[in-house]
């Protein structure tokens, strides 16, 4: 495969709308290895990933398509090769950025990716649901073309931090002996994981504590489904000066309730209403967020989002559905 891409002038790296470790570490940790074998590249986000990201090693390749139209036209004009990484479906890239992905028919796409049911657009597609996450198969593909000594600190960073933000810090169950190993072989490299854990997870604003206090007393409980929820106006957020990666983590404080086995997060956004499920029990949340929303993801962790401004509405019809689900 590495000799197929090393033909190719320029290259393109697609994530997938609301940035988060895993697209960004894949993104950039793919990025970085182009580089080393000579291909120019150029990473694209549908939108802004939150700050505590911004200190990865190779991210200043990267532009945001909702504030650069005109010159994502023209990088897509320039390249003959385009990577999608962390998504399996075109939807995933927002409406602006699709369009101008569709249109480009002359171009070899690559899928990179470990979530379920896909949309089999790519001409080549690494597409494994038993991974960790999609950084574990960008070091797959890295090994498999025979370049881990390619592998250096910038790039073991961005992988480790899909690795280490796609796993709940190593503790879900898509967790195996291979993605250890590759932790393992990241820090042979001479990876500081302390630090990384550090940045993405230590840097937190006094606003984003108080608001993590507040909606620690907002989440409910319906036990029929063994369900705690969560939901936050745009008016509670923006009490909190709220920016782009604050609330990410408050979905798990609900499922870590005792007894509770699945857990929503709802929260506006720019007449949206974004949904995060969690589970640890028999509930695959993926097929519930498809059935009911067009989402997807995991058995384990999905998302999905509603043209709304009506979030309490949009709560209660998702109780109403939960439970219908469980019956089912």
């Amino acid at each position: 495969m590495k000799d197929f891409i090393k033909t190719k002038k320029f290259a393109l790296i697609l994530s997938h709308q609301g940035p988060d470790g895993d697209s960004i570490g894949s993104s950039v940790s793919l990025s970085l290895y182009l580089d080393k074998i000579g291909l120019k590249n150029c990473i694209i986000f549908p939108d802004l990933y939150p700050n505590f990201y911004s200190s990865i090693n190779g991210i200043e390749n990267a532009i945001i398509a909702s504030d650069n139209h005109v010159e994502v036209e023209t990088l897509f004009e320039k390249s003959d090769l385009i990577f999608c990484l962390d998504f399996n479906h075109r939807s995933r890239l927002g409406s602006d950025l699709k369009l101008i992905f569709t249109k480009a028919i002359d171009k070899y796409v690559f899928v990179i990716d470990h979530h379920t049911n896909p949309e089999n657009f790519g001409d080549f597609e690494i597409i494994d649901t038993n991974a960790s996450s999609t950084c574990e198969l960008v070091f797959n593909f890295i090994e498999s073309n025979n370049d881990l000594d390619l592998i250096d600190i910038p790039i073991a960073e961005a992988i480790y931090t899909g690795l280490v933000t796609d796993t709940g810090s190593f503790k879900y169950s898509s967790v195996s002996s291979n993605t250890h190993l590759i932790a393992s072989k990241l820090k042979d490299i001479g990876l500081d994981h302390t630090e990384i854990h550090n940045n993405i997870f230590d840097q937190n604003s006094i606003s984003k504590i108080n608001l993590l206090g507040y909606a620690l007393q907002k989440i409910k409980v319906d036990q029929d489904c063994s369900l705690a929820y969560l939901a936050l106006s745009n008016e509670e957020l923006m009490k909190f000066n709220y920016k782009k990666g604050d609330s990410e983590g408050f979905v798990n404080f609900c499922l870590s309730i005792k007894n509770i086995n699945n857990a929503v997060f709802l929260r506006e956004d720019k007449g949206l209403i974004k949904i995060s499920f969690r589970s640890k029990g028999a509930v695959k949340v993926n097929e519930f967020s498809n059935k009911f929303y067009g989402g997807g993801g995991h058995e384990n962790a999905a998302g999905a989002a509603v043209e709304s401004t009506d979030l309490d509405s949009v709560t209660l019809k998702l109780i109403e559905n939960f439970r219908s689900f469980c019956l089912d």
